[in-house]
């Protein structure tokens, strides 16, 4: 994906015709909402521009220069767009300052999705001419086609053996749909099961309705029929190596929720608190392992491992002095063995999946699961995780306090 020079910025800039284009004086008031909503619209590329929206920050109306500072602060801010888990899936956009017109204006750029449709706060908002909108059932249609040629991953492709019936009808319109949309818009929404199913990228499309490895993942009834590594292995080894006895196990299975919510259950029973009254006039309660820094790290495993070319589940093995956490899948994309974990390097193997964990709450931010672990860890005494990454694994190890 190509960006643009500094002389077609400026072009842009003062283009008050532009498609392509939003212009902001500062990050007051309505405006962080407002550049969102043009993100979303950017990012769907209803008129199919296959080319990359610009938003300006720090130009007027007019298309002149406003001479706002440009801060690292106020960069930031506008980086955030991407990670604050509001826009879904995640745009891919890059943020700088230029010099343009004689003055520093902050230039927001976003590529075209290849999973549309995009929604902000569980809308979609797409672009009509120089404004923004919020998309009729058609142009959910003309996205939804969109995707279905576009679609290079393996979450959005069809599952051959599958059909309607092996989706979770209850679930998905009681539980999944009042959380990825908006109440106003599903409230008034008079579009049928087969379409709503295509718009949250859980089938290919209305014309033809088979669910996807996501739809499977997230809705299915019984998912391990159709894909047989989507499970989590838990065990409870007493000891330090993994010939030793195994005191507990479980196979956790089912949709992502439920999944999740069993390997859970396992890590809660088995991280024991640790109680003191004698230290301070309150008692002070300390658990083994921080469970923040595990369940961010076991839900990262899930969310980036491959569920193509093999029949293997995430491992969660809780040893006496450590937990590893195994998931099938090298890095992806952007992230190389060099660049794993580092706060702001992302990129995602399955974003359909992805925006589906955002969506039933298993994930909050965009790319903070291990920095958050490691924060946690640090704040409880332990050592940091530990990565070791090749092409086909990632484990994850997670040392007892010393």
């Amino acid at each position: 994906m190509t960006g643009y020079t500094d002389l077609e910025l400026e072009a842009m800039m003062t283009d008050l015709e532009s498609e392509l284009v939003e212009r902001k004086e500062s990050l007051k008031g309505d405006a962080p909402d407002k550049i969102r909503q043009a993100v979303c619209a950017f990012a769907n590329d209803l008129p199919d521009h296959r080319r990359a929206g610009v938003v300006f920050v720090g130009v007027r109306d007019d298309g002149s220069t406003a001479g706002l500072q440009i801060t690292d602060e106020l960069l930031r801010a506008l980086a955030d767009v991407k990670t604050d888990g509001n826009i879904v899936p995640p745009p891919t956009i890059s943020v700088a300052k230029h010099s343009l017109g004689k003055a520093d204006v902050a230039v927001l750029m976003v590529h075209p999705s290849d999973t549309p449709p995009v929604r902000y706060r569980g809308r979609i908002w797409i672009r009509v001419g120089p404004r923004r909108d919020i998309a009729t059932a058609q142009d959910e249609r003309i996205l939804n086609e969109k995707r279905r040629h576009r679609d290079p991953h393996f979450d959005a492709q069809p599952v051959p053996n599958a059909c309607l019936d092996d989706l979770d009808r209850r679930s998905f319109e009681e539980e999944y749909l009042p959380q990825a949309v908006d109440p106003e818009l599903l409230a008034a929404n008079e579009r049928s099961y087969e379409e709503r199913l295509a718009a949250a990228k859980m089938v290919v499309s209305l014309a033809e309705p088979v669910p996807t490895i996501a739809g499977i993942l997230v809705l299915g009834k019984r998912p391990r029929d159709f894909l047989p590594g989507s499970y989590i292995q838990f065990l409870r080894i007493a000891g330090t190596e993994l010939p030793d006895p195994i005191h507990d196990e479980r196979l956790c299975e089912g949709p992502i929720s439920d999944m999740i919510r069993q390997v859970d259950e396992k890590l809660a029973a088995h991280n024991r608190t640790a109680v003191d009254i004698t230290s301070g006039s309150r008692e002070i309660r300390t658990s083994t392992y921080p469970r923040a820094a595990l369940e961010q790290l076991v839900r990262n495993a899930v969310l980036h491992r491959t569920y193509e070319g093999t029949n293997a589940p995430v491992r969660v093995y809780w040893y006496d002095d450590r937990i590893e956490i195994l998931s099938p899948g090298g890095p992806y994309g952007h992230v190389t063995i060099e660049t794993f974990g580092r706060p702001g390097v992302l990129d995602y193997r399955n974003p359909i999946l992805a925006e589906a964990m955002r969506v039933l709450g298993l994930v909050q931010r965009y790319g903070f699961g291990i920095p958050t672990a490691r924060r946690e860890l640090e704040r409880a005494g332990h050592p940091a995780p530990d990565f070791e990454v090749d092409a086909n694994w990632v484990r994850c190890t997670v040392r007892a306090r010393s």
